[in-house]
């Protein structure tokens, strides 16, 4: 267990769960002012699970950002943001920003070779272009607000896309000049 839904929970609604409850799909929604701007966030907390890798990517379309979170006391979940994470959204989403998160940080003990480091976390951020790396704890509510400020931030920091519309208007226009008079229409069912 990652730790994900205690975040959004936290976050969201102030309070610790003291239950786990396996996620399968679930969004919750808040606002937060980031840099002197008010911002409305719908967050998505989506399955780890095997069972649920087909459904997984269908969330992925219209992402502004993911956080791709590790448990500080996990290797393997550290492990499997480089060999499953980052590769299936960089399959279905290339070009999002990402904001690495490590969970738990209340259970690291320093020195410790079980739990991972914040350099090991900061050498990831930059292999994987993250936008930012935030440590934080969900039960001791330290840095909770930091990782959304940061996933905000990562997304006005991304470059607008500008569209030529006078290119795309001429596009069209030839688009249409090249159509036959009378084109055959087609109707799928699947």
């Amino acid at each position: 267990m990652v730790g994900k839904t205690c975040l959004l929970i936290t976050y969201t609604q102030n309070e610790f769960p003291l239950e786990y409850i396996p996620t399968v799909f679930d969004n919750h929604a808040c606002n937060i002012s980031v840099d002197n701007k008010e911002y409305s966030l719908t967050l998505w907390d989506t399955a780890g699970q095997e069972d649920y890798e087909r459904l997984r990517p269908l969330s992925y379309p219209n992402t502004s950002c993911f956080l791709l979170c590790y448990s500080i006391s996990s290797r393997a979940s550290f492990e499997n943001i480089k060999s499953k994470w980052w590769p299936e959204i960089r399959h279905f989403s290339n070009n999002v920003p990402v904001v690495l998160v490590g969970t738990k940080l209340d259970l690291r003990i320093a020195g410790s070779e079980k739990f991972v480091t914040n350099a090991e976390g900061r050498r990831l951020r930059k292999e994987i272009h993250a936008h930012a790396l935030v440590e934080c704890s969900a039960k001791s509510k330290v840095n909770l607000e930091a990782v959304f400020e940061e996933a905000v931030r990562a997304v006005e920091k991304k470059p607008k896309s500008k569209v030529n519309l006078e290119a795309v208007f001429e596009e069209a226009v030839r688009a249409v000049e090249k159509k036959p008079k009378s084109s055959p229409r087609k109707c799928t069912f699947l």
